[in-house]
């Protein structure tokens, strides 16, 4: 028997439907290209994205195709996150900080129709256009008239520009609904390990996870919050932000491509944010810019981190020269990206201050929806102790089943998790920790040391702005951990020193055998490290005579 109730499909563009018609005074606040500050509401998004539909229309857009979007966090890429799935079209986000060949791949891989590019990756575009021209037929800058760049295009490709555009359309489209598990984004992963490969969402998912992503003890969004998203909107639909704002009716604060400690030290208590979320080295970067100038963030009270693993400086001096609280979370674009959350339990409200930021160190508890698993070599379920690591493994509504061109469920196993690629522990109260990736774990003389460990641990030296730590090959242990760091500015690194802050913090055995000081270190189009690259160099450093 089943229930007598309604039966209306989650679409994408009910959510902004319900932030224009309940919240739609709300702000929507973007600072552009042209170093402006735009303003307007949640009922001005909403009536834009339905004339942005017949703009697409105009354009060639039927339900399917993918609309691709080469743009930072602003008011315009906004209109195309709702317009695109809301006509039943696919919104494809792309990282410009790939490589120009990744890029055109990902461009010809997706079939995206048509491009909207902010004019920042004018030159971009230049590069990538011979190799798209089969696929891309119209490239929109998103800018006005005045600002419009110098591009130029391959034959048979068509250049406009989006604010007139827009001025041409008219905003009489109504919504439709449709099948809830109709695709509505498509984003690709980062590549270290190979091609990017695509993960498509669907109306269903995105419902689901910006359900799950507003809990209390989750992000916590409210009608009351100004929330701003640093971490970009072609990075996993900027964790969700553009969705739970909108929801939730709270305002959302656009930084455009000005990303650096000093631009949204600025903008944030010009906005009053209180809620922001980024990569870890978004912060430090911030941490450094507040220490640097004397600055303080009068207005924000939360900062959410994911993408990897932040020291414990970082959360501690956030808490404890500002009073702010930097709460962990974990995903991945297969996870849309959520799927763990750092938020306290009854078992954590009696901690001392450094038991309390020692667990914040975790990557949290799983969000309502999503169940995971560690695991043996051999699939074996291992206990939830925090000691045991093995494979982490998930399932869920919003999670993965396929690579874009894969068949469905190809990338599950024969019972339906995902293999993350990350090696974790979870303890008796369901924290999870992420201890490693799979292929960055060092296995010397038959036992495992975590990278990210030792990583966190160098950090802690004020001589050292960044570390890394990979598997070097050893003549008589296999492996053994290679340190490299970078020196904060106006230091100066003396080896020595590193390793002793490893005193009474690991075991004797754990420690790097050397610490190299290099000058930079190199970094994936997210903001990881990209240590692919570092095994590549110095994978046989202990080797050489």
């Amino acid at each position: 028997m089943f229930g007598l109730m309604q039966s209306q499909g989650l679409m994408i563009s009910s959510i902004l439907k319900h932030a224009a018609r309940h919240h739609g005074s709300g702000e929507v606040v973007s600072r552009t290209h042209e170093n402006t500050t735009h303003r307007y509401t949640w009922r001005d998004v909403e009536a834009r994205s339905r004339r942005l539909v017949r703009v697409l229309q105009k354009l060639g857009i039927e339900a399917g195709d993918r609309v691709g979007t080469l743009a930072w966090n602003g008011y315009r890429h906004l209109e195309v996150y709702y317009a695109a799935p809301g006509m039943a079209a696919i919104c494809h986000t792309i990282n410009p900080r790939l490589h120009p060949d990744d890029v055109a791949y990902i461009v010809n891989h997706a079939a995206d129709k048509v491009l909207f590019v902010d004019s920042s990756f004018a030159s971009l575009i230049t590069t990538i256009a011979p190799k798209i021209a089969d696929t891309v037929k119209t490239v929109v800058m998103l800018t006005d008239a005045d600002n419009m760049p110098e591009v130029t295009l391959a034959p048979g490709m068509t250049l406009a520009c989006y604010d007139q555009i827009m001025d041409a359309a008219d905003d009489d489209y109504v919504w439709p609904t449709f099948d809830e598990n109709t695709a509505s984004a498509l984003c690709y992963t980062s590549g270290t390990t190979g091609r990017p490969r695509g993960v498509l969402y669907s109306h269903r998912s995105t419902w689901l996870h910006t359900y799950a992503i507003t809990m209390p003890d989750l992000m916590g969004i409210r009608a009351t919050s100004r929330v701003l998203p640093v971490v970009p909107m072609f990075h996993v639909n900027a964790w969700g932000s553009p969705y739970a704002a909108a929801l939730t009716g709270a305002a959302l604060v656009l930084p455009g491509r000005h990303m650096d400690g000093a631009s949204l030290a600025t903008l944030m208590n010009a906005e009053r944010v209180d809620f922001t979320a980024g990569v870890p080295t978004v912060w430090l970067g911030l941490l450094q810019h507040l220490r640097t100038s004397g600055e303080k963030l009068t207005t924000v009270k939360r900062i959410v981190t994911g993408g990897s693993a932040a020291p414990p400086l970082l959360i501690e001096a956030f808490r404890d020269e500002y009073g702010i609280m930097l709460e962990h979370a974990w995903g991945m674009t297969e996870l849309s990206p959520l799927g763990t959350f750092n938020a306290p339990k009854t078992g954590q409200a009696g901690l001392s201050r450094d038991a309390a930021g020692q667990h914040m160190l975790k990557q949290g508890r799983a969000a309502p929806g999503i169940d995971m698993k560690i695991v043996d070599g051999d699939g074996k379920e291992l206990p939830w102790d925090g000691v045991a690591f093995g494979d982490l493994m998930v399932k869920g509504p919003w999670v993965a089943s396929a690579y874009y061109g894969d068949e469905p469920g190809s990338t599950l196993t024969a019972d339906g998790w995902f293999a993350t690629g990350d090696v974790a522990t979870i303890d008796a109260d369901g924290f999870m920790e992420i201890t490693d990736r799979s292929k960055d774990v060092i296995k010397s003389g038959g036992e495992w040391i975590s990278s990210i460990t030792l990583e966190n641990i160098a950090v802690s030296h004020p001589d050292v702005a960044e570390a890394a730590v990979i598997a070097a090959l050893h003549p008589k242990w296999d492996e053994r951990p290679l340190l490299l760091v970078v020196a904060a500015p106006g230091r100066t690194i003396d080896p020595a020193s590193v390793l002793a802050v490893y005193e009474g913090k690991v075991a004797k055995w754990w420690l790097p055998d050397e610490v190299v000081v290099v000058p930079e270190l190199p970094h994936t189009a997210t903001g990881k490290l990209l240590k692919t690259s570092l095994r590549t160099q110095y994978k046989d450093h202990y080797l050489k005579v």
